[in-house]
């Protein structure tokens, strides 16, 4: 076969949608916080975008990974690194306001440690997050395909638009 030894041609790489800091804006404004998931929502939101988290990350976050004081998290990302993340002003007070409403909750047995919890006090899955992400940014008026993922790209591409460098 005279093609045998030829390589095909590299095909270009998909790249992932993502959003303005207006339409994260938008995302935010959406939020309900008339809804008594409303200000955990808006958190989760800020954290993974003002944070670049996976939605892993955010779904295993517990209490003891919080360093308030100090302005950072500590997360737990892909093969069992550990990362320090800066977390913003923004995403510390959504945070502040989010555990306030927390502490108000029934949390259920072995649930305490988690972070955001859902209305029935057991830590949130990443579909719960998903769903909740793609109906805030309906409401919202984005056309986009836009899923917790979608955050963190945008989170990205803010960081590489300002000149930092991802790897540090």
């Amino acid at each position: 076969n005279p093609v045998e030894n030829l390589q095909s041609p590299a095909f270009g790489k998909h790249l992932p949608e993502v959003l303005s800091l207006e339409e994260v804006d938008a995302i935010l404004d959406a939020v309900d916080l008339g809804h008594r998931d409303g200000q955990r929502d808006r958190t989760m939101i800020e954290i993974l975008y003002s944070c670049g988290l996976r939605v892993t990350e955010l779904c295993q976050l517990r209490l003891s990974d919080l360093y308030l004081n100090e302005g950072y998290l500590r997360v737990l990302g892909k093969g069992n690194k550990q990362r320090l993340v800066p977390i913003s002003a923004n995403a510390l007070h959504e945070l502040q306001l989010w555990l306030y409403d927390r502490n108000l909750m029934n949390i259920k047995p072995g649930e305490d440690e988690y972070v955001f919890l859902n209305r029935r006090g057991a830590h949130l899955t990443r579909t719960m997050i998903l769903i909740m992400i793609k109906n805030v940014a309906r409401d919202a008026g984005i056309t986009k395909t836009v899923s917790p993922h979608t955050l963190r790209h945008s989170f990205a591409t803010a960081l590489l638009q300002g000149g930092a460098n991802l790897r540090a």
